[in-house]
């Protein structure tokens, strides 16, 4: 039996059972009216800030609903049981993993699973030393900062790496033991490429079973990427000509055709971005041209890309 939960803003949660091709719709419950879903709104506002990631929304709030029932168990009296939160986070750059888990470390500490519920980013070179030993102490040191919170290590694979006199497969080994020994007391997400992780994951064989949820963050289209730039080019407080959003899509959308592996995503929308207004920034000079409309508006001749099937600078001047 599979349940499938909604909220709605009248805090009720709706369950939807699926048997045997079956739908059976129970009616809302109420809950309490004086309870709130406040973490579960927080999480909606921050959720919708994201562009695509369908999947990853459909977890994220999977996990709310999951973590809701579990402390009303507990305040029930019923049977619950206890559940590891190490992640597996797989997918290219740019594809909002570091994002999500922020997201779930304010989760985390809103639901009552972590006091802290700070994230600490880490890399390869934050575990592995230079000379016997140094690796496990510094492993150790990471995990104790991140006690409370999240531990969030990009490009995890990168300790399976270097031979077998590297001292990146003793920072794992550390890492499981340190997983025993703080159990309950941080999470675990590790983070990187999909074939590269499944590869990691063989390392060491207390690893997999340690890490109970997994994520896959798939790249964007090129209507989502160019989503990404218009929501960066708001932000910063610029708009895109009709012309100016045309060229920067004809451009990503042949970035996705030519499909090259581990593709930055959003990084690289965010580096075009920057690049434009540094663009923007030079003609503006060029031009002495300085009132409220020019300053905010990025037109296509500032989009500077090599690709000669795209609109030239003389198409809008």
């Amino acid at each position: 039996m599979r349940e499938a939960y909604t909220f709605t803003k009248k805090s009720q949660i709706n369950v939807v059972f699926n048997q045997k091709a079956e739908k059976h719709e129970v009616a809302p419950f109420p809950v309490d009216e004086r309870v709130t879903h406040e973490p579960l709104e927080k999480l909606e506002t921050k959720l919708n800030r994201l562009v695509g990631m369908d999947q990853i929304k459909h977890m994220v709030r999977e996990l709310y609903a999951w973590l809701y029932i579990y402390r009303k168990r507990e305040e029930a009296n019923l049977k619950v049981q206890k559940q590891s939160f190490h992640m597996l986070f797989k997918g290219n750059p740019g594809t909002g993993k570091t994002t999500v888990a922020r997201l779930l470390s304010d989760l985390f500490r809103d639901m009552g699973i972590l006091p802290k519920g700070h994230l600490i980013e880490a890399e390869r070179a934050d575990l592995v030393g230079e000379y016997i030993g140094q690796t496990a102490q510094k492993t150790r040191e990471l995990v104790k900062r991140s006690l409370g919170g999240v531990l969030f290590i990009d490009e995890a694979y990168s300790l399976s790496r270097g031979g077998e006199k590297d001292f990146g497969k003793e920072a794992i080994d550390t890492l499981v033991k340190q997983m025993e020994d703080h159990k309950d007391e941080f999470i675990l997400i590790l983070a990187g490429y999909s074939d590269e992780m499944e590869e990691f994951l063989r390392m060491n064989p207390g690893l997999p079973s340690r890490f109970p949820m997994i994520m896959s963050f798939p790249d964007y289209s090129g209507s989502e990427l160019l989503d990404i730039a218009k929501q960066m080019i708001r932000d910063r407080e610029y708009i895109m000509t009709a012309e100016a959003q045309k060229k920067l899509f004809r451009h990503l959308h042949q970035k996705i055709v030519e499909n090259e592996p581990h593709f930055s995503n959003g990084r690289y929308v965010r580096n075009h971005v920057e690049k434009m207004i540094r663009q923007q920034a030079v003609r503006l000079v060029r031009e002495n041209s300085f009132d409220r409309d020019a300053l905010m508006t990025i037109r296509a001749c500032d989009l500077a890309l090599d690709d000669h099937s795209m609109i030239t600078h003389a198409d809008e001047a």
